[in-house]
């Protein structure tokens, strides 16, 4: 390990410094660094600076964290602490960004992006590359090329007239008149002098192009007033045709600041309206209530099957649309609730040949549950799913149409959006509704887009308004203000009932810095508390649930048992009904209208579906009574008997299929009437008439002309038609799509350091240069005797030796042991790589050599 006192000389010395808590901050932060595990520190080294990772590790900086690293990226390398504090808080300070910018810089360290004391501040090559400035990518800061950058191809004798015309000495090489150059353009009193005599037409170029970008383009004869700044190197020559600003005269220009409008602090997120917490909660309630009836609802209209799925995958559009009428909503709002069934795993698609989307399994386990249960269940599978329903009805890059349930919908940072906007919601105080905006506002400081990335139409908040809006739908809002089931459920602390409008900036975000907050700047220290809390754990959710579902069960209206009848053949359901009541109340009647309370209807056509489900009138009069709470109707009772009287009267079979009536007048009947034209019926017998359409067509064609007939069997006996439930083999809900590895868990971390620690000792471990010579990553290799002899010597003398192993698999390591027995052809010994005592093979060891007595 390097001497804590000798600076680190490369980004691995730099790791190899850090302790243990230190290395799991980064691989916390980055996880990606250990798929799979490194050897050692100088592989992890190497793998922090590929372009993959260095770019991922630059989108999930903050706002200031990122300005941090640009700055640097603009900066010499490398760069000391005061350096970047004054571009970062410019000549005349500032006390924002200078308390919040060591917060910043212990951010990029712990990321593996800056390594370095604060006299040496090193950006990883990778990040310069991607930030620093160049005529095909301009820097974010705006800024543009050195002057000696700018400079490179110029012809000496160039450089040293504008040497001259700047009113300074001539040199003798190239070299030192750019240093010259550099030097006035970042003296403040020479420059000021100098520009002051420059033309008003002059300084208004400069202005221009002072806070990017910093390119222009001039004719081939520039005006006197661009001749001016030509002739002095303010404007340098980049391409034919098209001049540079260099970054020390726009770094004068700007008062020597990077950035326009550093951003120390979050915003805050401004509250819009206060609300009584019983009222919140009562909302969302309610709200909740509703998702779980329109969920129920949707599936109970798929229960025999529902739309086709689409060659391609999804739901057609034309399904949607019936799906949103059925459910009375618009058709986001539809695509909504379907895609949060197929989150929660209650509808798939039931892979028969003509693949249709159906129930579940799970849905008839779902329905068992109590409602705060199944809740919870929805509210769940919605915070951690990476479908984003908004995005249906839009198109995908190859411009294919995006469908409900279909292909393409996934987005990985969904989860964490939700999540995160849930968690500023929580923050607020206690029944504050926050403004929208500042919401977006607060989301696009902790992860500003940059580059290309700024040109997917800001993704983020487009996910950030569907959840406010999503969060609305299901319950887990009410009225804009987090409940206080929604809260249980995110796993978020108490409601903070006093804090004040700005407590929205909690947990303090990487990068800023809070009141009084004192952070070393010369020593390394853990990362900031993280933006977005850590997803909870399976236990935790589990626990997350039982709390929620506990919170919103008193706060559901209890199912009812009963129903008022009314004279105009209408039922009202004042609240929810159990669930036996509902199901054969949705058989007798057709809903009318939901809300508060349900109104049904009864219709001829109703009365005759109970009855074919086996109903007599006997026992729909006897149903009626039981669970009314007013007297039963008349004109209900007659409706009942007079379906009841007339349904069997006709008979229909398959002849393709027939008609059969022992009153010979009603067939005569049926064959006069127009509408019967289009059955082709024959009469067969005075009592019978057959027809080429199957029997489901027949049965519908008469009762469309007012018939009511019933279906029988070959043996004549009528058909009780009972709906049947269409189910999907067993289906498990969608497995979100991950953004990169998921997070390490503490387990995985200590082991995934202890393997890192002890691949570095093997590889670093100083050895005896006597014996046979070892290159550095080679395995050593030594005779069977003397791999003997030293073994057994190490056990004698309780010395640590390194080795090369090679495993059953052909694997090849090396490791450091301390034998402590040698017996048998295998050696016992503590392996340090391991941090264990393990057994080994001789004949597996291709040799060992001492280490150095250091």
């Amino acid at each position: 390990m390097s001497n804590p006192a000798t600076p680190p000389r490369s980004l691995a010395e730099a790791l190899r410094a850090r302790d243990d808590a230190s290395l799991a901050v980064l691989l916390r932060a980055r996880p990606d660094l250990i798929t799979p595990v490194p050897t050692d520190l100088t592989q992890l080294a190497t793998r922090a600076g590929t372009r993959a990772s260095v770019l991922r590790a630059l989108e999930r900086l903050d706002r200031f964290a990122l300005q941090t690293a640009e700055a640097l990226a603009v900066a010499g390398d490398p760069a000391s602490y005061r350096e970047l504090l004054g571009l970062m808080a410019g000549d005349g300070g500032d006390p924002a960004v200078a308390a919040a910018l060591p917060r910043a810089v212990a951010v990029l360290r712990d990321q593996a992006l800056v390594w370095g004391d604060d006299d040496r501040l090193r950006l990883v090559r990778t990040a310069r590359e991607v930030l620093a400035p160049s005529p095909q990518h301009p820097s974010p800061t705006g800024l543009g090329p050195s002057a000696r950058e700018a400079t490179s191809g110029m012809s000496p004798g160039r450089i040293q007239e504008i040497v001259a015309a700047a009113g300074l000495p001539s040199t003798h090489d190239s070299v030192s008149a750019v240093d010259a150059l550099t030097k006035l353009f970042g003296h403040r009193k020479k420059m000021a002098k100098l520009l002051a005599a420059a033309p008003a037409e002059s300084r208004e170029v400069l202005s221009r192009l002072v806070w990017g970008p910093p390119y222009g383009q001039i004719t081939p004869e520039p005006a006197a007033h661009l001749r001016w700044l030509l002739d002095r190197g303010l404007l340098l020559p980049t391409a034919p045709g098209t001049v540079v600003l260099p970054r020390e005269v726009a770094l004068h220009l700007r008062e020597g600041r990077a950035h326009r409008e550093p951003q120390p602090t979050p915003p805050a997120v401004e509250p819009a309206a206060a609300h009584r917490p019983q009222v919140v909660d009562a909302t969302a309630a309610g709200q909740a209530y509703t998702a779980l009836a329109t969920v129920e609802e949707l599936l109970k209209d798929w229960d025999e099957g529902g739309p086709a799925v689409l060659r391609a995958g999804g739901l057609s559009v034309r399904d949607l649309k019936r799906t949103a009428v059925a459910l009375d909503v618009s058709e986001p709002i539809a695509a909504f609730w379907v895609e949060l069934a197929y989150a929660a795993g209650l509808l798939a698609s039931d892979g028969e040949a003509d693949e249709r989307y159906a129930a579940t399994p799970a849905y008839d386990e779902w329905l068992d549950r109590p409602p705060a249960e199944r809740w919870t269940q929805l509210a769940q599978a919605w915070l951690t799913a990476t479908r984003a329903c908004g995005l249906v009805g839009g198109r995908d890059a190859k411009d294919h149409a995006l469908s409900a349930l279909g292909a393409g919908l996934d987005r990985s940072a969904a989860p964490e959006v939700r999540h995160r906007v849930l968690t500023l919601l929580a923050g607020l105080p206690e029944g504050t509704a926050p403004v929208a905006d500042s919401v977006l506002a607060r989301l696009r400081w902790e992860r500003p887009l940059r580059g290309p990335r700024q040109q997917d139409d800001d993704l983020r908040g487009r996910l950030a308004r569907w959840t406010l809006s999503e969060a609305e739908l299901l319950g887990v809002t009410g009225r804009g203000v987090l409940s206080a089931h929604g809260r249980a459920l995110l796993g978020a602390p108490p409601t903070p009932a006093t804090a004040p409008a700005t407590s929205a900036s909690a947990p303090a975000p990487a990068g800023s810095a809070g009141p009084g907050d004192k952070l070393p700047v010369h020593h390394h220290h853990p990362a900031p508390v993280p933006v977005t809390p850590a997803p909870l754990s399976p236990p935790e959710q589990a626990a997350a649930a039982v709390a929620a579902a506990r919170l919103l069960a008193p706060l559901l209206p209890e199912p009812l048992d009963h129903v008022l009848l009314q004279a105009d053949l209408t039922a009202v359901a004042p609240g929810p009904l159990r669930r036996p009541l509902a199901d054969a109340l949705g058989v007798l009647a057709d809903v009318e209208s939901k809300g508060g309370a349900t109104v049904y209807r009864f219709t001829p056509g109703s009365v005759r579906r109970a009855l074919d489900a086996g109903q007599t009138a006997a026992d729909l009069h006897a149903f009626l009574a039981g669970h009314s709470r007013t007297p039963v109707p008349q004109p209900l009772t007659y409706l009942i008997d007079d379906v009841a009287r007339r349904h069997g009267h006709l008979r229909v079979g398959a002849a393709s299929a027939y008609v059969r009536c022992d009153d010979d007048t009603v067939l005569n009947e049926i064959m006069a009437d127009k509408r019967a034209s289009g059955l082709r019926l024959r009469r067969l017998a005075p009592t019978v008439l057959a027809t080429q359409a199957d029997p489901a067509a027949l049965l519908d064609g008469l009762r469309a002309m007012g018939f009511a007939p019933a279906a029988e069997s070959a043996e004549g006996d009528v058909l009780i038609t009972r709906a049947h439930a269409h189910r999907t083999p067993p289906r498990a809900a969608p497995e979100p799509v991950p953004d990169g590895p998921p997070p390490p868990d503490v387990t995985l971390l200590a082991a995934a350091i202890r393997a890192i620690r002890a691949g570095d000792l093997a590889a670093t471990a100083p050895r005896k240069s006597a014996g046979t010579a070892v290159k550095g990553g080679e395995l050593p290799r030594t005779a069977p005797a003397e791999t003997l002899a030293t073994m057994q010597a190490a056990v004698l003398t309780g010395d640590t030796v390194w080795i090369g192993y090679v495993n059953a698999e052909g694997t090849a390591t090396q490791r450091v042991i301390a034998p402590i027995r040698v017996e048998g052809g295998f050696v016992t010994a503590y392996d340090h790589t391991a941090d264990e005592v393990r057994t080994y093979p001789l004949h597996r060891v291709t040799g060992v050599a001492e280490l150095a007595e250091d």
